[in-house]
């Protein structure tokens, strides 16, 4: 999935800039998880890093391989992570020049993807608790 080689400290940097002005529930919630370097190291990696890479290759490539690459990128997003990655599309601080030419159909697929990864899993975690067999007895 790597295209290019982009450079580390500025992707942190602008992070770390968006984290300053989450709201209040966010920042607490990622900074927490922030200062913990396996989970920094997991979120540059798995997350941010690859969403920096499909808004380089978005510009420039057909659209079934950009579908693709954004089917095969398997990730659940939180609450707050989602806040801190959605500017990263959108075109914030020291990455705006890399989204500028981005097509707006591409842009709402990346901002779809940041929250439907995220609803599936909510959803399967409140399955069991509004399961049928708890539904029946309210019915009956």
């Amino acid at each position: 999935m790597k295209l290019f080689s982009f450079p580390l400290a500025s992707l942190e940097k602008a992070i770390h800039k968006r984290v300053l002005t989450l709201p209040s529930p966010h920042r607490e919630w990622f900074t927490e998880r922030w200062a913990q370097k396996p989970y920094k190291k997991a979120f540059i990696e798995n997350k941010a890093m690859p969403l920096v890479t499909l808004v380089a290759k978005g510009k420039t490539q057909d659209d079934a391989a950009f579908a693709e690459l954004l089917q095969e990128w398997e990730v659940t997003f939180y609450d707050a992570e989602e806040e801190v990655l959605r500017p990263l599309i959108q075109g914030d601080g020291l990455l705006q020049l890399m989204q500028k030419n981005l097509p707006p159909e591409r842009v709402q697929a990346l901002l779809a993807k940041l929250t439907q990864r995220r609803l599936p899993a909510d959803a399967a975690a409140s399955a069991p608790t509004s399961s049928p067999q708890a539904a029946e007895p309210t019915i009956d």
